[in-house]
C-alpha cells in the first residue's frame, strides 16, 4: 500500500494527454474500454489538464469515467495551468468551477500547480496560485495539493521551501532524461527525497520516443529475450525508483493499455542484467541527433502560423533513426497539409516560451526545411 497516500491502490495510472482519437475527436467508445480493463484490473489513478486534447480531455474524462463509475471508485487528478485564468484568485476560482463541471465531479483528489518553470513560478506567486489552491484544500474542493514541474533542481528546492505544504511533485523521468543537463530527473528526484515529497511521474516513455528506438538502440533489449515491448522497459525504469510512487501512461489504444497492463498488474523493478540493457540503450541514443520532444503540443496552440511542430520533430527523428522506412507521404501529405510548413515561421519565439523540454524550436524549424523542404 502506498503510504503517503494510501487511497492510491497502484503505482501506475491513467494520463489522459494522449488518447484515442477518431478523426480530430476523442475515440469515447475506445477510450471507455480503456477505463473499463483499467480499473478492472484494480488501477484507480487518472490524471488530466485543461489543454490536454484542446479541452476534449476533460470532457472526455466525464463522458467515459466520471458518469459510469462511483466517485470513490477512482482519484482524479487536475492542474492549474498558466494562461488558462485570469491572473487573480478569484479568476483562478473560476477556472478551477469550469473544470469541475467539465470533468463532472464536486472535488478533485489531487490539483496541480501545473508546469512550473522560473517565469510561470514568478507568474503563479503574484497571482497567489499556490495560497488560492490551498484555500480549495481547505474547502474540501481539493484532497491534495502539488505541483508539475519543468526547470532546474534549483528551482524546485526554492518552490519546497517557500511552500512545504506542497503534497507531491510531479516529474518528467525517464532513462534516457535521468542525467540529462536539461532535465536532470536525477537531480530533480533528489530534491525530492531531500524534502521528503513523493514523486509522480510523467513521460516515462519520452512521448512515446522509448516505445520506438532504433533498430540498434533496441537490440540490448531483444537480447535479454524476454519478448516484452520497448515501453515495458521505460516504465519499469521509472516505477523501479522507490519515491517514485506513480508513473503515468500516455495511452492512445487499448493495445497500449493491454500492454502496459501487463506488466505493471503485479510490477517487478529491474533486475541487473535489464540496466544494464539499458544503460547500453542509453550509450546508443547517445550518439542519435535527436530532437527531444515528447509530443506535448504546448506549442502548437499559439503557434501564428499553424506549423504541427510536434510532428515535424518527429519526422526528423524518424528520418534518422529509420531512414530506410521513413516515409516522406507522412510529412508532405499529412504534416504539412492543413498547416504551415517550416520555412513560414515567423520566429515570434510563443513555442520557445511555452516549451517544458526547453527546445531552441526556431532553430529545429531551420534545419526541418533544410532537410525536406529542398525535395
Amino acid at each position: 500500500m502506498n503510504t503517503f497516500f494510501p487511497e492510491i491502490k497502484k503505482n501506475f495510472g491513467f494520463g489522459c494527454m494522449r488518447l484515442p482519437l477518431n478523426g480530430s475527436e476523442i475515440d469515447t467508445a475506445q477510450m471507455s474500454q480503456m477505463v473499463d480493463l483499467f480499473i478492472e484490473k484494480g488501477f484507480n489513478y487518472f490524471d488530466t489538464a485543461h489543454g490536454y486534447h484542446s479541452g476534449l480531455s476533460e470532457k472526455a474524462i466525464k463522458t467515459c469515467l466520471t458518469s459510469r463509475y462511483p466517485r470513490e471508485s477512482y482519484l482524479l487528478v487536475d492542474k492549474l495551468s498558466h494562461g488558462m485564468f485570469e491572473p487573480n484568485p478569484e479568476g483562478i476560482r473560476k477556472f478551477f468551477a469550469m473544470q469541475l463541471d467539465a470533468c463532472g465531479v464536486d472535488y478533485f483528489d489531487f490539483y496541480l500547480l501545473h508546469a512550473q518553470t522560473h517565469d510561470y513560478y514568478r507568474d503563479f506567486r503574484a497571482w497567489k496560485a499556490y495560497e488560492t489552491a490551498f484555500e480549495l484544500k481547505k474547502e474540501g474542493k481539493v484532497r491534495h495539493v502539488g505541483l508539475s514541474f519543468h526547470d532546474k533542481p534549483e528551482l524546485l528546492e526554492q518552490i519546497l521551501t517557500d511552500f512545504p505544504e506542497l503534497e507531491l511533485v510531479q516529474l518528467q523521468f525517464n532513462y534516457i532524461d535521468f542525467d540529462d543537463e536539461g532535465i536532470q530527473s536525477r537531480r530533480c528526484y533528489e530534491v525530492c527525497e531531500k524534502f521528503g515529497k513523493p514523486v509522480v511521474i510523467m513521460e516515462p516513455v519520452k512521448g512515446g520516443m522509448l516505445a520506438n528506438l532504433p533498430e540498434d538502440a533496441a537490440q540490448p533489449l531483444k537480447d535479454l529475450g524476454t519478448g516484452a515491448s520497448q515501453a515495458s522497459y521505460a516504465i519499469r525504469f521509472a516505477a523501479s525508483f522507490p519515491n517514485n510512487i506513480m508513473v503515468l501512461s500516455g495511452m492512445s489504444s487499448l493495445d497500449q493499455m493491454r500492454d502496459n497492463l501487463s506488466y505493471m498488474t503485479d510490477f517487478k523493478p529491474l533486475d541487473d542484467v535489464e540496466k544494464a540493457a539499458i544503460a547500453r540503450v542509453n550509450q546508443i541514443m547517445a550518439g542519435k541527433r535527436l530532437v527531444a520532444c515528447t509530443g506535448c503540443r504546448y506549442c502548437t496552440d499559439g503557434c501564428p502560423m499553424n506549423i504541427a511542430i510536434p510532428d515535424i520533430f518527429s519526422d526528423l527523428n524518424s528520418k534518422e533513426f529509420h531512414p530506410t522506412d521513413w516515409n516522406s507521404d507522412w510529412y508532405f501529405s499529412i504534416h504539412i497539409q492543413n498547416h504551415g510548413k517550416p520555412s513560414d515561421c515567423i520566429e515570434c519565439g510563443q513555442c520557445e516560451g511555452v516549451c517544458p523540454q526547453h527546445l531552441p524550436i526556431i532553430a529545429t524549424l531551420k534545419q526541418a526545411a533544410a532537410t525536406f523542404e529542398k525535395q
